[in-house]
């Protein structure tokens, strides 16, 4: 595929845009709030075919557990090919509450990067699953007559 100015990007398949995801571990959980969209950072793990994140109460959980689907993105940087990624799931998410499904999840390497009881576990369940590459545009490409000049300091 090529994007509008003539630059390739790669639709990845169902299966790389996992593994990208398992290697990812952070990304952007995006829910609805009210009657705006907000975007929360979360730890997961992949699960048998979905993501599964530890939370406490709070608006996140509130706002993913509604019937509003949630989306879960992440990306990265390859340095060797200086190609970017973004990997994008889209679904359903539902706390784990089944005793065994509970205590399988426990044995799942999962660590929230931040501090506090986080003893909710969440499955976000995809309905679709999308990844694109592209190679990253030299910063120089963007660059003006005007890139270098000073500006005032409330810029």
């Amino acid at each position: 595929m090529t994007d509008t100015h003539g630059h390739d990007v790669e639709e990845l398949a169902a299966n790389r845009c996992w593994e990208l995801l398992r290697d990812a571990g952070v990304g952007r959980l995006a829910v609805w709030v009210g009657d705006h969209p907000d975007i929360f950072p979360v730890n997961f793990v992949v699960d048998h075919g979905t993501l599964v994140f530890r939370s406490a109460e709070g608006t996140k959980l509130a706002s993913a557990l509604t019937d509003v689907p949630v989306a879960v993105e992440t990306d990265g940087y390859d340095e060797s090919s200086a190609e970017a990624w973004s990997v994008v799931v889209r679904g359903r998410a539902e706390r784990i509450q089944q005793v065994q499904e509970l205590t399988d999840t426990l044995d799942l390497p999962l660590f929230p990067w931040q501090a506090g009881r986080k003893g909710i576990f969440v499955r976000v369940v995809p309905d679709s699953v999308t990844g694109r590459r592209f190679p990253v545009a030299d910063p120089g490409v963007w660059r003006t007559p005007w890139s270098q000049v000073r500006r005032a300091p409330d810029e």
